[in-house]
């Protein structure tokens, strides 16, 4: 289904209302439209924007992938995309079933997709270097992404990525051993959730089981060196406790880098802008 010049090599992008960035709806691998948004740097590390819809030089451009029942417009996020900015370009977007994007949430699974579309975008505005960062389950999307065959650096043109930075991600699935766990795995699996999920926190979920199962987050990130990656993860996260963190950069081996942050709780809502600098500092850098 291809509309107002909209196809799969492409997005269609129009003036952004915010930012004086640039907004496009992007079509995913299986058809699933997504909303985006490009910000182009405030002059740090990144190249610099023609003004014309392209990057110019050899920039930098991060791409963010939200928590579940995040999107783009989030406080949160614009405040990440902010902060970001003063070191690369950043391009964020809505996963679906959230926000304005198309389809229903599939809790980190064809999510991958998603990002895969947000990164070939970056690509095809002109950014040499692509990285990308997520928070919670965007965290565990950019392990996936970046393990996937074709996408670690050099790999299939327009997907690749050059370092990966994931923050308050769970190792594996199907936690449940803290209590917002068992909250949200009630929203995920109840139909009497999935409702609340619709209309209280705007998120439209899927109702079907994975079949099959997707790699795990720890599976992933042993896949991704030499890909720089860095886990992020807090002290005071009330979802998932210190043995995710320390079993992901275990799996990951010595090319990755572990942040355990004193008194920082869970993803993008508690992340403070001295953290975000340090990881955007880190994406644009390393």
């Amino acid at each position: 289904m291809k509309s107002l010049g909209e196809s799969l090599n492409g997005p269609l992008c129009v003036s952004s209302i915010t930012s004086g960035g640039r907004r496009a709806v992007l079509l995913t691998e299986d058809g699933v439209r997504i909303e985006a948004e490009h910000r182009p740097s405030d002059g740090g590390i990144s190249g610099s924007w023609s003004g014309s819809g392209s990057a110019t030089g050899t920039g930098c451009a991060i791409v963010v992938a939200h928590g579940f029942t995040g999107a783009l417009e989030r406080p949160a996020i614009r405040r990440a995309a902010e902060v970001f900015a003063g070191f690369a370009g950043v391009i964020t977007f809505s996963f679906r079933g959230h926000g304005g994007s198309g389809g229903r949430s599939t809790v980190g699974d064809l999510e991958v997709l998603d990002l895969d579309a947000a990164v070939g975008w970056a690509r095809r505005l002109g950014y040499r270097r692509v990285v990308t960062v997520g928070f919670s389950m965007g965290g565990s999307v950019v392990l996936r992404h970046a393990a996937r065959p074709g996408t670690a650096a050099g790999g299939r043109a327009g997907a690749q990525v050059d370092a990966v930075a994931s923050v308050s991600a769970p190792a594996r699935w199907y936690y449940r051993g803290t209590a917002p766990m068992r909250r949200l795995h009630w929203v995920v699996t109840r139909p009497a959730g999935r409702l609340v999920s619709r209309y209280g926190l705007g998120t439209r979920i899927h109702p079907h089981e994975w079949d099959p199962v997707p790699l795990s987050p720890v599976e992933s990130a042993a896949l991704i060196a030499p890909t720089p990656l860095l886990i992020v993860h807090g002290d005071q996260d009330a979802y998932f406790p210190l043995d995710h963190p320390r079993s992901l950069a275990g799996a990951a081996g010595a090319g990755a880098e572990l942040w355990i942050e004193p008194g920082f709780g869970h993803a993008e809502n508690a992340a403070d802008d001295a953290l975000l600098r340090r990881v955007g500092g880190w994406l644009a850098t390393v």
